[in-house]
C-alpha cells in the first residue's frame, strides 16, 4: 500500500519557485497553510537533504484533483528571520490562512496584500500560539454575579 501524502522538505529560498512548479503539475488548490513552533525540539531529526530544523516550520497542504494527488510541503522558518513569500498570487486562497500564520505565530509574509491580524484585536501584543507566549487570564464576569 502506497502512503496516500507525499511529504517534501522545501528550502526556504525554493520555497515560493517550488510552489509555482506544482501548480503547473496540476497543484492547483492549497487546502491548508499553517505552522508549527518547534520551540522544545531544536534537535529534531528531519529527512537527509532537508534544510537544518529551524524554531518554526510553515506547512503548506496542495490538490491536484484531476489525478488525486495530495502533497504536503514543509518549511524550516528560521526565529530571527520569519518571513516567507506570500502565495496569493498563486493561490489567492491563502490570503486568510497567511494572516492566522502572521497573527499567531509571527511570521511574516512578504508581498502579501493584507498582512494584519485577523483573529486577534488590532492592538494586540505578541503571537498566542507561540511556545513561549505567557499564558494570562481575562477575568469572566457573569451577569448577576457577585464581584
Amino acid at each position: 500500500m502506497s502512503d496516500p501524502q507525499d511529504v517534501r522538505h522545501v528550502a526556504r529560498d525554493e520555497y515560493l519557485a517550488t510552489v509555482k512548479a506544482l501548480a503547473d503539475e496540476g497543484y492547483a488548490m492549497c487546502i491548508d497553510l499553517t505552522a508549527v513552533d518547534y520551540l522544545e525540539l531544536p534537535q529534531r531529526q528531519l529527512p537527509e537533504g532537508a534544510e537544518p530544523a529551524q524554531r518554526f516550520e510553515v506547512v503548506v497542504n496542495l490538490l491536484d484533483l484531476g489525478n488525486r494527488r495530495r502533497l504536503r510541503l514543509r518549511v524550516q522558518v528560521p526565529e530571527d528571520d520569519a518571513t516567507l513569500p506570500t502565495l496569493f498570487d498563486v493561490h489567492p486562497g491563502t490570503e486568510a490562512m497567511e494572516r492566522e500564520v502572521f497573527d499567531m505565530f509571527g511570521i511574516e509574509f512578504s508581498d502579501h496584500p493584507d498582512l494584519t491580524r485577523i483573529l486577534m484585536p488590532e492592538d494586540w501584543v505578541g503571537h498566542p500560539l507561540r511556545k513561549d507566549y505567557e499564558i494570562g487570564r481575562i477575568p469572566v464576569q457573569f451577569k448577576g454575579a457577585d464581584a
